[in-house]
């Protein structure tokens, strides 16, 4: 057992062992390297129990108090941001070099963000004085607050989902994927020492049927908030029902990029593959279906390929490597899968999977690694137009006209984000207004105001997260009316 680490439980401010363990895997060898709590309705119990008792005091606290621990577990991370890098390449797959200057930072500006933003909110106030009434609003604090978050972007959307929490005076229980912990557990070692009281964050560590479903229908948990996918949300809808629990849900994208014939195509291309590829196509917001305007078309193809096959996949340790590996065997099979279909409907398939060769050093050979792969003759109708894949998988056709390719782009189930280019500053602004997506870049891509809102339509999600949006979420508005 003393090859493996060995994750614990983080619940009222202690380190508790589980009686059963899972096996967790490093993506870029096959080889299971750390044991993670497969954690029941028990130790969720024992979590939310901790968190219930240390609601008062927290809630009581100002915002102002509660902001400086924030801040102050901000600086921990800060100062650790190596170990931490390392560790979330290590556990998901993903570059060193996407950690360092993606996950950890933004982990770490989380918590910054909300220390921040707790101290500006103002409530609403309205005067009644033909009845000598004044009306105002407080907003207040819920309870014990339930988070669950994915396996792409481990710490970084856990982080995203605790902050604004206890921020607003809540207490929590966490539940991180099952198939990354580490910087989760890492995170709990640290929150003494930020200050945060016993029972403020507990950390539960195991799977979704088990340790997700008994924090989801727990009676004295009121809010779930969770990020994954559209599939795991309709049995949290229904498992929270009996309850009437608060749900934030921010779910799955098939997110189109619209190329218009006048944008400008070296900026596009370098950004389109960042958006199709990045994090191994492992983001929720990722371009996978692009609609080349028909005259570029065949321009945009042959150098979007091209651009794609300079984008170095490989070990995660080694800083030139664009792409790492997936996060799991089964995940890269359902993705090589979607690629099998494609050429079974008699598709095109570029570059990447089946036409070049990845070479990895032997001992990678059993990591989950796939080439960026490009594929063009696609019915709009197939499953790889339809469905997330969530991986390095994008699919290119040409379009006509605005009308058909706004209403291509709409024709999913999910609306999360989309990415227009053109110079045309009208059309930007007509296409942005008709997509239905929670989120339009235009000319850029992942360009983010933590301020405002984020979350998705249709099947993407329910609710927005933000600034505002998420101090919403974590707390209840009450109007009170004075006589006077």
């Amino acid at each position: 057992m003393n090859k493996y680490l060995v994750l614990e439980n983080y619940i009222g401010g202690k380190f508790v062992p589980c009686s059963k363990l899972m096996d967790s895997f490093n993506p870029s060898t096959g080889e299971v390297y750390c044991k993670v709590p497969d954690s029941g309705p028990e130790e969720v119990d024992a979590a939310v129990r901790a968190a219930k008792e240390a609601f008062p005091d927290w809630s009581a606290k100002s915002p102002a108090e509660r902001s400086k621990v924030l801040n102050k577990l901000a600086d921990l991370i800060e100062a650790r941001l190596e170990e931490f890098v390392q560790a979330e390449s290590k556990d998901q797959g993903k570059t060193i070099t996407f950690a360092r200057n993606v996950d950890i930072p933004r982990s770490a500006y989380n918590f910054r963000f909300f220390a921040s933003s707790v101290l500006h909110h103002t409530n609403d106030c309205s005067q009644m004085d033909h009845m000598g009434c004044l009306n105002y609003t407080v907003r207040c604090p819920v309870g014990v607050a339930g988070l669950i978050s994915p396996w792409n972007l481990p710490l970084y959307l856990l982080t995203w989902k605790i902050a604004p929490a206890v921020a607003a005076g809540n207490t929590v229980v966490a539940k991180p994927s099952e198939m990354t912990s580490v910087t989760a557990w890492m995170m709990c070692q640290l929150l003494e020492e930020a200050g945060f009281p016993p029972g403020v964050i507990n950390v539960v560590f195991g799977t979704g049927p088990r340790a997700g479903d008994a924090l989801v229908s727990h009676p004295d948990v009121p809010l779930i908030s969770f990020t994954g996918s559209t599939a795991t949300a309709r049995l949290i809808t229904e498992r929270s029902a009996p309850y009437c629990k608060k749900l934030s849900l921010e779910l799955g994208g098939k997110n189109p990029a619209i190329i218009f014939a006048d944008a400008d195509m070296e900026e596009c291309i370098s950004t389109t593959v960042r958006s199709s590829f990045s994090n191994q196509g492992e983001i929720c917001l990722c371009s996978s279906r692009i609609f080349v305007e028909r005259s570029i078309y065949p321009e945009f193809l042959a150098r979007f390929v091209e651009a794609a096959r300079r984008w170095k996949t490989g070990v995660p340790s080694d800083p030139s490597n664009d792409n790492g590996a997936l996060i799991s065997k089964e995940h890269l099979q359902k993705v090589k899968g979607y690629v099998a279909l494609a050429l079974e409907e008699g598709a095109q398939v570029h570059c990447g999977e089946g036409v070049d060769k990845l070479i990895l050093p032997q001992q990678n050979a059993g990591g989950y690694f796939m080439l960026p792969t490009i594929i063009s003759g696609v019915k709009d109708s197939s499953a790889l137009m339809q469905e997330e894949i969530f991986g390095p998988v994008t699919c290119v056709t040409p379009f006509d006209e605005e009308e058909e390719v706004i209403s291509r782009a709409n024709g999913v189930r999910y609306g999360l984000s989309a990415t227009v280019w053109s110079r045309d500053v009208g059309r930007v602004h007509r296409v942005a207004r008709k997509l239905q997506a929670g989120l339009v870049w235009t000319n850029c891509w992942l360009v983010r105001d933590l301020n405002l809102p984020f979350g998705g339509m249709k099947n993407s999600g329910i609710g927005r997260e933000g600034g505002k949006d998420s101090y919403h979420f974590f707390t209840e508005v009450k109007s009170i009316t004075i006589k006077h």
